[in-house]
């Protein structure tokens, strides 16, 4: 079997456009098609205040952090790691999916704008496959893991009530795996990953697995897709 990825030796693309064409190759590993999820039942009600943070993962950070760079009321998405610790947070320790870390992106929003509970249904409708065991798409490991990386209490509560609601109802037509997991620490990644797909667009990987993202966001949750994304630069 063809292993399909990002990297060469853990570090780049991996290009089979010489033997079937990447896009044809990738498309046989894709993720599912983005499902229309219910909100939250159990959510923190939205409130004036200062910035809060969400941590999730859902696979490379790439597409995930610019879905999330898309959405209204995000203030600053960057790309790191999460789950490990800080000696083994570095790309290509990541990449060899020994670490501990699963590739993660860490959401900063305005409470008044966006819930916590609006962020996760984003998470489980467009952002990644939930049922799909450390892989999504053409990217496999645990590092590639699905896990929601808690910061207090309340977002426990919320996450674990979220998938369970979801289980019950049957929205997918398999159990979620997501492990809702307690935040140690979130350790940002290389600066070369920050903004990745905004200022790579057209790179093959990009394309095939991660503007489906953004699009599907601006057709399921119109009113919560912005135009002009924030940058890993915004609200320092």
């Amino acid at each position: 079997m063809i292993r399909l990825g990002r990297r060469i030796g853990g570090a780049s693309l991996v290009l089979l456009s010489a033997v079937l064409g990447y896009q044809i190759l990738t498309a046989a590993f894709a993720t599912e098609d983005a499902v229309v999820v219910p909100a939250p039942a159990l959510d923190n009600p939205k409130a004036a205040g200062s910035l809060q943070t969400a941590v999730v993962a859902a696979g490379c950070f790439w597409g995930v952090h610019g879905l999330y760079q898309h959405v209204r009321g995000t203030r600053q998405v960057l790309s790191g790691y999460s789950g490990g610790t800080k000696a083994t947070a570095d790309y290509e320790t990541v990449s060899r999916g020994e670490s501990g870390h699963a590739e993660s992106v860490e959401i900063r929003f305005d409470p008044n704008e966006l819930s916590y509970g609006q962020i996760l249904q984003i998470y489980f409708s467009v952002a990644h496959d939930p049922t799909q065991l450390n892989r999504q798409g053409p990217d496999v490991g645990t590092q590639y893991r699905s896990a929601i990386f808690y910061a207090d209490e309340s977002q426990r509560r919320i996450a674990e009530a979220y998938i369970a609601q979801l289980d019950r109802a049957k929205v997918f037509r398999r159990a979620i795996v997501t492990k809702v997991e307690r935040l140690t620490a979130f350790y940002p990644a290389e600066p070369y990953h920050q903004d990745f797909l905004i200022q790579n667009p057209n790179y093959p990987y990009i394309v095939v697995n991660d503007l489906p993202k953004i699009a599907n966001l601006k057709r399921i949750f119109p009113a919560r897709y912005r135009e002009q994304p924030v940058t890993a630069q915004s609200a320092r």
